[in-house]
């Protein structure tokens, strides 16, 4: 009896364990432009629209792919300003891109909330310093080592 007992306390305290310490990743969009929806590609390919909702992802989110889709981006947002990022604890990225054949279209931003602010990055226009214009670029990509990070998309501020 005391065997199953201590069996059972055991496995309840193992939920418990792995759910205080279970990665979690927000992504947020603020869209102050007229026309267009935001698209995140996420992890597996799998495809999230937003009109205003959050999106949360149980676990890592390596590779997020978003941009607003206004009918002229094409599926992987050729022709319009990326944003790419990775949220992993202890080990996330993001940044902007304008490596052809992405190129700007509407000013786009993001910014790290429940760790690392201020963390983010702007662009309002082509020549935009804070975004990727070639792949061989160095210093653009924003890091941050929290864990369970959320990151904020704002298209026309």
């Amino acid at each position: 009896m005391f065997s199953k007992l201590l069996n059972a306390a055991l496995f309840t305290a193992a939920i418990a364990f792995v759910r205080v310490h279970a990665e979690t990743h927000t992504v947020s969009f603020v869209n102050k432009c007229v026309d267009g929806t935001p698209w995140l590609w996420g992890p597996n390919g799998a495809l999230y629209t937003s009109t205003g909702a959050s999106i949360t992802f149980d676990g890592e989110a390596p590779g997020l792919i978003s941009y607003l889709q206004t009918g002229s981006c094409g599926n992987n947002g050729e022709g319009c300003t990326l944003i790419e990022a990775s949220l992993i604890n202890g080990a996330s990225s993001a940044d902007i891109s304008l490596i052809p054949p992405h190129e700007f279209s509407v000013t786009s931003g993001f910014g790290y909330y429940g760790g690392c602010e201020p963390a983010g990055a702007d662009c309002t226009y082509a020549q935009c310093p804070d975004a990727f214009h070639t792949s061989g670029m160095t210093g653009v990509q924003v890091d941050c080592i929290a864990d369970n990070v959320d990151l904020s998309i704002t298209f026309c501020d």
